[in-house]
């Protein structure tokens, strides 16, 4: 199972979110660049990293920090936030990032990430983003009225590499992750799913390692605010 510790940009700065609020953000570096080499030293060998003023713009607004994310690590890294077009997706993947975050699009235009992920086949993530069971979108501002399950199902033979299955009334609040929804969704869906929403500690990743269909999970406030050891996490994991 992969460990992915998140770096969230906003005004250039790595943040973290409560339920995805802009307006409750807390500053946990400045530096992007020396966050994610801070990741590699402990271990890391993939990265996540969104580009939170993306989202909500539905165009990069964090574009410098996303590359000095992707040039401090030397692991794997898969960027989301506002990449709502092929051209924005392939930019970011000739740049030399691993694989691309779509949600808004997924939802708004699944024909598009469709015809995106069969042209990079194994390179292009879905954000399944919840609130009640429903999608979120554009930066979890909204919500819309399909459920979870009938969005992975829109994109069971493109060639997309995984779901990104966020509760998003958990995100940020060391709630622990949503382990019914989350195992549930797996059940159902074609393609791996990668946890996030709420990780508190270790006994999340426990919870997750070893269960069908999970690729692996994304932690951030708990790495940040010392309640998750990563190497303690990695080695769990492996």
């Amino acid at each position: 199972m992969i460990i992915f510790p998140a770096i969230d940009l906003k005004g250039g700065k790595c943040v973290r979110l409560a339920e995805g609020d802009m307006d409750r953000a807390t500053i946990y570096n400045d530096d992007p660049g020396a966050q994610a080499r801070a990741f590699a030293d402990a271990g890391a060998t993939a990265l996540h990293v969104v580009d939170l003023d993306g989202a909500f713009a539905g165009a990069s607004r964090n574009g410098d920090g996303v590359r000095a994310a992707i040039a401090a690590f030397p692991g794997r890294v898969q960027v989301g936030g506002g990449i709502r077009t092929r051209a924005q997706a392939e930019a970011w993947l000739a740049a030399g990032v691993w694989r691309v975050v779509m949600g808004t699009a997924a939802l708004e235009d699944p024909a598009l990430v469709r015809d995106t992920a069969m042209a990079h086949p194994g390179r292009v993530v879905v954000a399944v983003d919840a609130r009640d069971g429903m999608v979120a979108t554009r930066g979890w501002a909204e919500r819309s009225t399909l459920p979870v399950a009938e969005l992975a199902a829109r994109f069971a033979d493109a060639g997309v590499a995984a779901l990104l299955f966020t509760d998003v009334g958990r995100d940020g609040m060391l709630k622990g992750v949503n382990l019914a929804a989350t195992l549930a969704l797996a059940a159902v869906s074609p393609v791996p799913v990668i946890a996030s929403g709420g990780v508190a500690g270790m006994a999340d990743i426990t919870a997750l390692v070893g269960q069908p269909n999970i690729e692996g999970v994304i932690t951030g406030r708990a790495l940040y605010d010392g309640r998750l050891d990563l190497a303690e996490a990695l080695a769990a994991a492996a």
